[in-house]
């Protein structure tokens, strides 16, 4: 059950509702994450913000199997779920590929080092070691697309912290257990 309370639509301010309208009209559901978001409209305002902009970096599957991988690394169940969806409905990704996102791969190399070091800035803390670095490089980013991976990990543990504090109850499709590799 979740413990941050949901406003009722009606004490949802216009503006933080035509928010919540646009999720809504992208997913065709409005998920319980944004509906208690809403509660602090500035706070939606940021969240939708930073994933609009963050849209612009990187490709799709690219990023969502960094959004697996951070999700998994910080146990967001509720982000695994939703990502997963996303991933799959929007995406075009695999099932194989989505397991693969979890653990930090993928099944196209390029991207695997990316779902890689974004689990590794995760789980070090931005404390990535020098080949950590090199191995992405290595795999082909730039260091402007290097930043653009951080940006990305940084963007789902904002939403992992809000959704593991908050216990939201899923309500999308739950993603499956699958093990880290690592």
């Amino acid at each position: 059950m979740s413990r941050l309370n949901v406003p009722p639509r009606e004490d949802v301010p216009a503006g933080a509702q035509q928010i919540l309208d646009n999720v809504g009209a992208q997913l065709g559901f409005v998920p319980n994450m944004f509906k208690t978001i809403a509660s602090n409209p500035t706070v939606l305002e940021v969240v939708t913000t930073l994933q609009g902009t963050l849209s612009r970096v990187l490709d799709a599957k690219t990023r969502h199997s960094i959004a697996l991988a951070v999700s998994q690394a910080n146990g967001c169940s509720y982000c695994l779920a939703m990502h997963t969806y996303v991933a799959t409905e929007f995406g075009g990704m695999s099932g194989e590929d989505i397991e693969l996102g979890r653990a930090g791969s993928s099944v196209d190399p390029k991207r695997a080092a990316a779902a890689r070091f974004a689990q590794r800035v995760v789980d070090s803390r931005g404390r990535v070691s020098d080949a950590e670095l090199a191995g992405v490089r290595g795999a082909g980013y730039t260091d402007p697309q290097i930043l653009a991976i951080v940006a990305v990990a940084v963007q789902f543990l904002l939403t992992n912290f809000i959704n593991n504090v908050n216990q939201s109850d899923v309500d999308i499709p739950a993603a499956g257990s699958v093990g880290r590799s690592g």
